[in-house]
C-alpha cells in the first residue's frame, strides 16, 4: 500500500515529471573536450582502426574546408544559397561515416557535406545553390546514382519523406535505412511528429539525427520548446531516442553505427539528438548572429568544436601531424578550385530551360511560350 501511495504521489508530482524527463537524457561521450577518451569500453565498442579515425578526420577538416570557401564565394556573388556548416562537422561527418552506399540520405539545406560524401560532386552542389537544374542531379562523376534526396528546404519535410522510403526497405527487406537531419528548429513542425510517429508505427528503417546547434534562425533553443530534451519528443513516438555530445565524432560515429544496426534489424526507427553550435550565421543571405546571441558564447563554443578535439586525440595517438593537415587541405582546396571552373563552364539556363523544367508534359500554352523564347535565343 505504501509503494502505491508514493507511486501516486510522484505521478502527481508536476516538479518531479519535468525533472525525470531532464534525468533520463544523459547525454552520450567518449571524447571530451580536451582531446581525452573517457570511455574506453565506447571506443572499443566504435571499431574504429586508425584509418577510420584519420577518415573521419578528413571528412571533417574537408567539410570546414568547403564551408570557408562556400562563404567566400557567396560573399562575391558566385554562389547562391549557403549555409554555413563550422562547428557541426562532427555532428554531420562523423555520423554519416556509418552509413553505406545502399542507405539513402534526407539532407537539409545545411547538410551539403553528407551528400558530397555519398559522392554527389561539389560542381553541382555548387549549381544546385545557384538554382542550376543540372544541381539536381543526383549522380556521381561517372554518372552512378548517389541514393540522396535533395537539400529540403522546407523545415522538417524531409522527416515525412524518409519514413516513407524507409517503410520502402523494410518491405523490400533491404539491409539498408533511410537517415535525416534536421535542426532544433525542425522539431516545432509538424511534418517533424508526422514522419517519425509513422516510421515507428511501421517499424521502418530509418535513423532521425536532431542537430540541436542552439538557434533556429535566430530563435534560441530555449524559447523554441519547453521540453528539457528535444530527444524527449521521440519517446512521444515511442522511438529510442538519446542525446549525444555532437562535437564529439566518436561518439556521433557510435551513436549512428549501433542506431543503423538496430534499425536495419528490423526494430523500428532511432532518434539521436545531437548537442553542438552554429558557430557561424544561420545563412550568407544577410543573417547577423549577433543580434540574436553574445560573442562571448560564440567564442566558448569555438573552444569546444570538434576539429579541436579530435585533432589533439589523433596527435597524441601518433598518427595525425601539422604537416599531415596541411598537405591534405591544400589537396582539398585544390579539388574545390577545379569544381568551381567546373561549375562557371556549365552553360546558364535560359528562359526556355526553365519552362521545359516546370512542368514534365508541357500543356500548350506553355509548349508555345517554349517556341517562342527558343526563336528568340532565350
Amino acid at each position: 500500500m505504501a509503494n502505491i501511495i508514493e507511486l501516486n504521489q510522484k505521478i502527481l508530482d508536476f516538479d518531479y515529471q519535468v525533472q525525470a524527463q531532464d534525468d533520463q537524457f544523459p547525454m552520450l561521450q567518449v571524447l571530451n573536450n580536451a582531446g581525452e577518451i573517457i570511455d574506453e569500453d565506447a571506443l572499443s565498442r566504435a571499431e574504429l582502426a586508425d584509418d577510420d579515425l584519420i577518415n573521419i578526420m578528413k571528412r571533417m577538416l574537408w567539410s570546414r574546408q568547403l564551408d570557408i570557401r562556400s562563404t567566400k564565394l557567396a560573399k562575391q556573388g558566385r554562389f547562391g544559397f549557403f549555409a554555413p556548416t563550422a562547428g557541426q562537422e562532427a555532428s554531420q561527418m562523423a555520423s554519416s561515416y556509418a552509413f553505406k552506399d545502399d542507405d539513402w540520405l534526407f539532407p537539409g539545406y545545411r547538410d551539403i557535406p553528407q551528400i558530397v560524401a555519398k559522392g554527389w560532386p561539389i560542381w553541382k552542389a555548387i549549381l544546385w545553390s545557384r538554382g542550376h537544374a543540372k544541381g539536381n542531379e543526383y549522380t556521381t562523376e561517372d554518372d552512378k546514382p548517389v541514393n540522396s534526396w535533395f537539400p529540403q528546404i522546407i523545415i522538417g519535410a524531409q522527416y515525412v519523406e524518409a519514413a516513407g522510403v524507409a517503410l520502402g526497405l523494410k518491405k523490400r527487406h533491404k539491409d539498408a535505412v533511410a537517415y535525416a537531419y534536421t535542426g532544433d528548429g525542425g522539431t516545432s513542425q509538424g511534418d517533424f511528429y508526422e514522419g517519425i510517429n509513422f516510421a515507428s508505427a511501421y517499424k521502418a528503417n530509418a535513423v532521425f539525427f536532431v542537430q540541436n546547434n542552439g538557434f533556429a534562425i535566430s530563435t534560441p533553443r530555449t524559447l523554441q520548446t519547453a521540453a528539457p530534451h528535444l530527444a524527449a519528443k521521440g519517446w512521444s513516438a515511442g522511438l529510442p531516442s538519446l542525446v549525444v555530445d555532437g562535437n564529439d565524432p566518436i561518439a556521433m560515429y557510435l551513436a549512428a553505427k549501433q542506431a543503423r544496426a538496430w534499425s536495419v534489424a528490423g526494430n523500428g526507427p532511432v532518434l539521436i539528438e545531437t548537442m553542438t553550435d552554429r558557430l557561424e550565421p544561420h545563412s550568407t543571405a544577410g543573417d547577423d548572429p549577433l543580434r540574436y546571441r553574445q560573442q562571448a558564447d560564440i567564442d566558448d563554443w569555438w573552444k569546444k568544436e570538434p576539429l579541436i578535439r579530435m585533432r589533439t586525440f589523433l596527435t597524441n595517438k601518433g598518427i595525425w601531424n601539422e604537416t599531415l593537415e596541411s598537405a591534405y587541405i591544400d589537396e582539398t582546396n585544390t579539388l574545390i578550385d577545379e569544381q568551381i571552373k567546373i561549375a562557371d563552364g556549365v552553360e546558364k539556363q535560359k528562359i526556355s530551360d526553365f519552362l521545359k523544367h516546370t512542368l514534365e508534359v508541357p500543356g500548350q500554352v506553355m509548349q508555345e511560350q517554349i517556341a517562342k523564347f527558343e526563336s528568340e535565343g532565350k
